[in-house]
């Protein structure tokens, strides 16, 4: 397969043009090149390449791959495998259309190691910067039980889906958010620039001031003079914690207490319980053997203690038993799910029983959603209106104080 080649040109107007070109060799990139009317400036190789897109911790300035593109790019694969092309055609195809510089050289380095031999989804674990663990997880479950053309459906399914969610919760956060920057500006430019003159002030009156302004000037202190200290502690606070959620300790430690946060752990039980029922209906229903759809959905929750409990009820069913009794004892699922599955393994319309569960928690995932977003715009004014409350009271209680001792 040829390798890709990134090139700066003049085209005849003067204009510059920057691209990519497949080709054998540098020789036959800038006859290619020519044959456009193009006068080759720089050219380099870039499928030679492979850390400036996957070890680097930022790719091509402003090039990272979209949830959507990924999507794109899936359901295509889909498509092309299902008509049963061959993988390495499948994937040419794809560099061929795909516009996107970062994700076309990262599928052509991926179709030339499946050409020397290698597995899609090792190919594609290379490249954890565009395909995340559930990706390659499912690619390797799909190649191993030759579903792989269902899988990269199911797939497609899921970025799409998450598409929707995300598109949803953006979209309903905008106005939060917004509002949010605003009010920590004006408030960062009142604690950084009112307060002091105010503190000036207050201390020429010679006179004890409240325990509220005593405070209020100490956190404007605080702020202007060791501003870099709380910057600081703010983006390694963050990079630790990512760095804890990511690692193989700290994952599981954090999906559990997810599942147990107020108001919000019953969303996340809800989107992993919709992934599973889904993936488990779209399979089945295709007749994929449980076990392995069991195998496939557990990597696709995105959730370490609900992936287990799926883990565990799978073990079971080669034990001879049930679906539903072993993820009733797990207890991560919701009593409606197991009575569902109960239900269908009982009838033998358990890729239907699946289905409606799938459809009902979507519904409620919707809804829950809508209801999360829509409270947290009383409860920001609300908590403004304390801030600003707060400060009031500390900057009048002296002004209040000096105008008493005027009056008498």
């Amino acid at each position: 397969m040829s390798p890709l080649f990134e090139y700066k040109a003049l085209e005849s107007s003067g204009k510059t043009l920057r691209g990519m070109v497949e080709a054998e060799n540098q020789k036959t990139a800038r006859l290619k090149l020519k044959k456009q009317g193009l006068l080759v400036v720089a050219i380099s190789e870039k499928s030679s390449s492979r850390s400036q897109t996957t070890s680097s911790g930022v790719p091509f300035i402003g090039n990272r791959v979209s949830v959507r593109e990924i999507a794109l790019m899936t359901r295509q694969l889909a498509s092309l495998v299902k008509a049963n092309i061959p993988l390495v055609e499948a994937l040419n195809a794809l560099v061929e259309q795909t516009e996107k510089p970062v994700l076309k050289v990262t599928l052509a380095q991926v179709r030339q190691d499946v050409n020397e031999g290698t597995s899609l989804a090792k190919a594609m674990a290379k490249h954890p910067k565009v395909f995340d663990n559930i990706f390659v997880n499912m690619i390797e479950a799909g190649e191993s039980s030759g579903t792989l053309a269902l899988v990269l459906l199911r797939l497609a399914d899921l970025k799409e889906a998450q598409m929707r969610l995300r598109g949803k919760i953006i979209s309903s956060m905008t106005y939060p958010v917004l509002m949010m920057c605003v009010s920590f500006t004006l408030l960062l430019g009142i604690f950084t620039f009112v307060i002091p003159k105010l503190t000036q002030v207050f201390e020429s009156m010679n006179k004890q001031m409240p325990v509220v302004t005593r405070f209020l000037i100490t956190i404007s202190d605080l702020i202007v003079n060791w501003w870099y200290l709380f910057l600081s502690a703010v983006l390694l606070s963050f990079w630790l914690f990512n760095r804890y959620i990511n690692s193989t300790r700290g994952r599981p430690r954090w999906d559990a207490f997810k599942l147990k946060m107020p108001m919000f752990g019953s969303l996340v039980r809800m989107i992993a319980v919709t992934r599973f029922s889904s993936t488990m209906a779209t399979l089945l229903g295709s007749g994929v053997p449980i076990l392995t759809s069991m195998n496939i959905a557990r990597n696709l929750v995105g959730n370490i203690p609900i992936s287990q409990a799926i883990g565990h009820a799978r073990e079971n069913i080669t034990e001879g038993q049930s679906i539903a009794e072993p993820l009733r004892r797990s207890g991560e699922f919701p009593p409606l799910v197991i009575h569902m599955i109960a239900i269908g393994e009982k009838t033998g319309e358990l890729p239907g029983m699946l289905q409606n569960v799938a459809e009902t928690y979507e519904e409620q995932v919707n809804a829950r959603i809508e209801g999360l977003t829509s409270l947290l715009e009383p409860l920001m004014i609300v908590g403004m209106g304390l801030v600003v409350g707060f400060i009031v009271l500390s900057v009048f209680m002296p002004i209040m104080d000096l105008s008493n001792m005027t009056n008498r």
